[in-house]
């Protein structure tokens, strides 16, 4: 297999884990050697496991900085998939590089926009930079239309969506999937 960088963007809810857990279980199938990354906010269903809001789930190895996914990886993977990347930071696309450079391809999963509808980074880098990428779209919550945004609908402490916390974390309990003409409507539940 040659490298390649893979990514899989979209609002939250728009199933990103699903299709990163489904292109694992591929490569599986075809019989290769498989490493799952979830970064250490995410802990929603438990550490070490990378889990979609319909109960799939595949254990994971856990990172919290961008250079421990290439500096922890199992050298026979053939295919590493990062879930959450947006997590990670900008330091994440020199190691993607780095890692498809390598010979591994590399899928990365993660939210594109924040939920007051800026360029979640460093995904935006990373899809140009990639051989496939692949936006997805949620439902909207009050229309049920296409949804590429995702608004906060419980109140934070903390209001700078650019530093990602734990508290930027969260499920249907504190997001929902929006389009552009519901993303000023109340939260609907």
């Amino acid at each position: 297999m040659t490298g390649r960088v893979e990514v899989v963007v979209g609002p939250m809810f728009a199933g990103k884990t699903e299709e990163l857990l489904r292109r694992v279980r591929r490569a599986q199938v075809a019989g290769r050697t498989v490493e799952v990354v979830s970064h250490a906010l995410d802990v929603r269903r438990g550490a070490g496991r990378v889990s979609t809001h319909f109960g799939l789930a595949v254990p994971s190895r856990v990172a919290s900085q961008a250079e421990e996914v290439a500096a922890g990886r199992d050298p026979a993977a053939e295919l590493l998939a990062v879930d959450e990347a947006q997590f990670f930071g900008p330091e994440l696309v020199d190691v993607v590089q780095r890692l498809a450079d390598d010979g591994v391809v590399v899928v990365v999963a993660g939210l594109d926009v924040t939920y007051d509808q800026r360029p979640f980074e460093p995904m935006a880098a990373l899809a140009t930079l990639a051989e496939r990428t692949d936006r997805l779209l949620a439902v909207c919550a009050v229309c049920g239309e296409d949804a590429p945004f995702h608004v906060r609908v419980a109140q934070s402490t903390d209001d700078d969506a650019a530093e990602a916390t734990a508290e930027h974390v969260g499920g249907s309990d504190k997001y929902q999937a929006r389009c552009r003409a519901h993303l000023d409507a109340p939260p609907w539940r």
